[in-house]
């Protein structure tokens, strides 16, 4: 009985595609090398006899592989590869904040959960929990028993805790060009259904010798292992079967490795984290390229809630915290202020408050301290003097701004920051601008067009310490939260992320909670500002590939029907297909 593709549509796209590959022959031929074709040459003249093809998968696993390695590197065999496949540099091993072990980057390949399921974040594998969450070969021997399975592996404790259920198991402790002939050795085996293959030596090099781009036996160490791929692929494509099967071929780090800090990392979460930063391809001679990019880190959405003050001629519109003392800051001591502002003004603006702990509402005053906005920028007043300069804030973006109070005696200073940038470093020495009006934020009612005001202010923090310059600098793109750095020096915290009521409250646990009155209201936002780049949610981390869906996606190729008490948390990812070569 011939074969054909599944349906009529599928013959027509094929007949289709033998006649643009013959014009493409006839017309020339492109000097870079596709691995050899399994699509058909002929065809019947109707689909009445229809045999599927196949259905088998050949997965590498490559440890301590990271994405943006092999995307400087581009390694010709893999290269080759992703002409054809769907794939990414930024795949995430675990985006949860548990370290990354290259047990645990096995465990989640191999189950299709993460550590918080499975529990393996030691390299002995201890406190697992595979009897809830088993590896695929413990599914695929429970769903399809006369199914051939295949681990060759590097590692021997991956067999002994990831491959117990497969039909055929080879050990070859850190010995990859064994786990290359033995494989291609069971690639030769017409019963072949999965076929796994672990390759360890990228990862002892690495953490010998670096997991850096320019660490010579890294590289070479990606190297070699891309020439095993290509022999693996050789040996898939010499298959005498080959013409009735269709393969999935996977390709996926089980980690990356850590390389020294880079600029900007910190504020990525776990795409900053090149521990967790894996390369993985889902390829077959069919598919059309599909990349899977890391969002740009400047367009993450800075959303939620925040209050709104807008005052008028006839209405003011402030919170006031009942507790005078906090933003008293005295004669010594150290502290951090720091917050998040957006400025709606319509028109250029002439010194009306915004925050700080005075009475006068517009310019300068004698007695305590104030931001004030001045034309389209602002400024600090400390009791008349100093009064340093900050940027431009009037343009409807989010800024984060900054005052740091360290030093005693003459040397004391207040330095001020906006966005990243440290503005001004101005002496105040003892100078006491402490007094009993209460901290304030907003605007009091405007006496003309330029001291009205429309502002949203929020992830207001007090610190009892001083924040030096790069710390400072690090943090202001960041959102606050409980996990973050000299939490516990919190003098007080307010998010201001309540979406109704007339308080914002104190998250520091100090319970000095503002309390507002006019024209204030809590507004909803989605905003992309280039000055914060705001924690990341779950659902940024899952526009690339994880290693939870590796294991999904082989259910889904295999036609394995994943009930939900499996609990599985990867995802499919859809191929387009394509029967025309693209040379």
């Amino acid at each position: 009985m011939r074969e054909v593709y599944n349906t009529k549509k599928g013959f027509l796209i094929n007949v289709i595609g033998l006649a643009c590959l013959t014009l493409t022959l006839i017309l020339g031929s492109s000097c870079n090398k596709d691995f050899p074709s399994t699509l058909r040459t002929e065809y019947p003249n109707d689909t009445a006899s229809v045999v599927l093809k196949q259905k088998k998968v050949l997965y590498i696993i490559l440890d301590g592989v990271r994405g943006n390695a092999i995307k400087i590197l581009n390694p010709p065999n893999l290269a080759t590869l992703v002409k054809k496949a769907i794939y990414t540099y930024d795949g995430l091993t675990d985006f949860n904040s548990t370290p990354i072990t290259n047990a645990g980057g096995w465990a989640t390949a191999m189950t299709s959960v993460t550590s918080d399921q499975h529990k393996i974040t030691t390299e002995d594998f201890a406190g697992n929990q595979l009897a809830n969450f088993p590896s695929m070969f413990t599914r695929f021997k429970q769903v399809n028993p006369a199914l051939r399975t295949a681990s060759i592996a590097s590692s021997k404790i991956f067999n002994d805790y990831l491959a117990t259920d497969a039909t055929f198991k080879a050990n070859f402790e850190n010995d990859d060009a064994k786990v290359k002939d033995a494989t291609v050795d069971e690639l030769k085996n017409a019963n072949a259904g999965i076929v796994l293959a672990q390759f360890h030596s990228a990862e002892t090099v690495g953490a010998a010798s670096g997991y850096t781009d320019t660490s010579t036996p890294y590289l070479n160490a990606l190297t070699q292992l891309d020439t095993y791929v290509g022999n693996l692929m050789s040996a898939l494509s010499a298959r005498a079967t080959i013409a009735k099967e269709d393969w999935l071929v996977v390709i996926a780090s089980n980690k990356g490795g850590t390389i020294p800090a880079q600029p900007g990392a910190g504020n990525l979460g776990a795409f900053g984290d090149p521990a967790k930063n894996s390369f993985v391809i889902f390829y077959n001679p069919r598919f059309l390229t599909q990349v899977a990019p890391k969002p740009d880190p400047d367009a993450f959405p800075y959303s939620g809630y925040a209050p709104n003050f807008v005052s008028t001629l006839s209405s003011g519109a402030v919170a006031n915290l009942s507790n005078t003392s906090v933003g008293n800051f005295g004669a010594a001591g150290d502290f951090t202020l720091m917050f998040k502002l957006r400025s709606d003004a319509a028109a250029i603006q002439r010194y009306p408050h915004f925050l700080g702990k005075r009475s006068v509402p517009y310019g300068t005053a004698s007695t305590g301290w104030s931001f004030l906005y001045g034309d389209d920028n602002y400024q600090l007043d400390w009791g008349g003097t100093p009064r340093p300069g900050g940027g431009k804030v009037r343009d409807g973006i989010w800024h984060t701004i900054a005052m740091v109070i360290s030093g005693s005696g003459s040397t004391r200073v207040v330095g001020l920051f906006t966005d990243g940038v440290k503005n001004s470093s101005s002496t105040i020495g003892t100078k006491n601008v402490d007094n009993t009006n209460p901290l304030r934020l907003g605007t009091e009612i405007g006496t003309n067009a330029n001291t009205l005001a429309n502002s949203y202010i929020k992830d207001l923090a007090i610190y009892n310490v001083a924040f030096s310059d790069a710390d400072v600098i690090a943090a202001m793109r960041k959102e606050i939260l409980p996990t973050s750095a000299r939490f516990s020096n919190l003098i007080g915290w307010w998010p201001g992320n309540e979406s109704t009521g007339n308080t914002i409250a104190d998250k520091s646990g100090k319970g000095n909670n503002f309390t507002i009155s006019g024209n204030v209201n809590f507004v909803p936002f989605t905003d992309v500002s280039p000055n914060i780049s705001p924690e990341i949610t779950a659902a940024s981390y899952r526009v690339v590939i994880n290693s939870v869906d590796v294991p999904f996606e082989i259910y889904q190729w295999m036609g394995v029907v994943v009930p939900n008490s499996w609990a599985l948390q990867g995802k499919t990812w859809k191929p387009t297909y394509t029967d025309v070569r693209n040379n």
